[in-house]
């Protein structure tokens, strides 16, 4: 399952990551950037660390799990 993490600075200076399940792919750089600066422009989520500032990063992640039979 891939996920899109956001990753922002808050007032503490500390990373804030919001995740997103299922990106469309290929994601648009261009428009995650503009949804970054909306979010952090109207103050739309909260952090215990105080308001969000600034953009950190973004990126898509990938998890895969495979079961091990163990014999239990």
């Amino acid at each position: 399952m891939k996920k899109l993490e956001l990753k922002f600075e808050n007032e503490e200076g500390k990373t804030t990551t919001i995740s997103l399940d299922q990106p469309v792919e290929p994601v648009d750089e261009s428009v995650v950037s503009a949804a970054m600066d909306t979010i952090i422009a109207e103050n739309a989520i909260f952090s215990s660390g105080g308001d969000l500032i600034a953009k950190k990063s973004a990126r898509v992640v990938e998890r895969n799990v495979e079961e091990i039979d163990i014999g239990v």
